[in-house]
């Protein structure tokens, strides 16, 4: 069965209450989410209520401290980050949810070091706060492992504007901390002047998510709506979470960079795509095209990675008479594939192994490996490959 995926619609931003209020919606049991968040050790309490958010239903979780401790957190100033730290290493957790949690928690603290100019030791949670976080970044690491979810994939937080009130003061939104832990994540507008994203939202998002897209291949299970405060926006202020299957069938991001020649030299070519290859190109194509006035042309495309955009941009504007290069992203489909050696008569050749729906296995020897083994034996190069691609589909147990 393919591995279960987690896609968090983050339209109207994210918190850790959201979360976990999505993930009990998306089929997390209460009974046991608390089963597991006792073995913290803490005195909290959770509630769980079903509300709606504009035309939608969803549950809404609060956290509270319940009142025979509310003499304790009286006389407390809070809790730090150390302490919390030495909290999760005592706390009856499973092991990956643990590893889970305090990695979260670290990320969060970073952010606020930073942010405060304090060491990371002397990062401190008021008491309320550090229950909050507490119960919001365990019970997600609880719900990722009960779920069985082994991906997780976000689209690009929206992010409110204006101000917030906090124990240091008034502060601008993204509060400092939620801005720092957003560094190098996408973000769009949320246009509402509140607080969409919270610092556990963005740590939960910096720490789990793999990558963040819009909705990716899969066979959709359940869906979950997380609910924050009732307020008026463009969009119901929910978290909606999709779970699913993933397919025989992965998929990355590519950047696709055209451009129409009438007037390079094709003896040029060869160089061009050398240059483009040293750079960072995952394919290049020429064809051949009729262009405006009936000249005769060639149309260039690139495949790349987004990151090169400009280090290959750069070799089409300095290596032909190009004026413009078009760039399109776009979602690449790929099938799941992993690169071997084998041992064959003629040596150890490179090949690739890429499994497809159903079961189906295709192989692919390495057209260079190949031709040196076929020059150096004497032989047909195409008897190199069979008996490559013989030796791949055997070592992978078809054939």
């Amino acid at each position: 069965m393919a591995d279960r995926i987690l896609h968090l619609d983050t339209f109207s931003g994210i918190a850790g209450n959201m979360f976990l209020g999505a993930m009990i919606d998306a089929g997390l049991p209460r009974v046991t989410l608390e089963s597991d968040l006792a073995g913290l050790g803490v005195d909290y309490r959770l509630r769980v209520r079903k509300v709606r958010r504009g035309a939608l239903g969803a549950r809404y979780v609060e956290i509270g401290i319940p009142r025979q401790a509310e003499r304790r957190r009286a006389r407390r100033s809070g809790r730090g980050y150390a302490e919390i730290r030495r909290l999760l290493d005592r706390a009856e957790l499973a092991a990956p949810v643990r590893e889970r949690a305090q990695a979260i928690f670290e990320t969060l603290a970073r952010a606020e070091s930073k942010v405060h100019g304090v060491k990371l030791e002397e990062v401190h949670f008021h008491e309320l706060g550090a229950i909050d976080a507490l119960v919001d970044v365990t019970g997600a690491a609880i719900a990722l492992e009960r779920l069985q979810v082994k991906a997780v994939t976000a689209t690009p937080p929206a992010v409110g504007h204006g101000s917030v009130e906090t124990r240091h003061g008034r502060l601008p939104l993204p509060s400092p901390a939620t801005l720092e832990l957003l560094k190098g994540i996408p973000t769009v507008p949320a246009h509402v002047a509140w607080e969409t994203v919270t610092p556990t939202g963005a740590a939960i998002l910096r720490t789990v998510v793999e990558e963040f897209r819009t909705l990716p291949a899969m066979t959709v299970e359940a869906v979950g709506y997380g609910a924050g405060e009732d307020r008026d926006g463009p969009m119901p202020n929910l978290l909606r979470a999709v779970l699913g299957r993933g397919t025989a069938l992965g998929w990355d991001r590519v950047l696709s960079l055209e451009t129409n020649l009438d007037d390079l030299v094709p003896e040029h070519f060869d160089h061009l795509m050398e240059r483009l290859f040293e750079m960072g190109a995952l394919d290049v194509s020429i064809q051949h095209v009729q262009m405006k006035k009936n000249r005769p042309g060639f149309l260039l495309r690139v495949l790349a990675r987004p990151s090169d955009r400009a280090a290959l941009s750069g070799v089409l504007f300095a290596e032909t008479p190009t004026l413009g290069v078009r760039a399109v992203e776009c979602d690449r489909l790929l099938l799941k594939r992993e690169a071997r050696r084998v041992e064959t008569r003629f040596g150890r050749i490179a090949v690739k192994i890429a499994r497809g729906e159903r079961g189906r296995i295709d192989v692919s020897a390495e057209y260079d490996d190949c031709k040196r083994a076929a020059r150096r034996s004497g032989v047909p190069l195409r008897d190199v490959i069979r008996a490559a691609e013989e030796a791949a589909l055997s070592k992978a147990g078809v054939g």
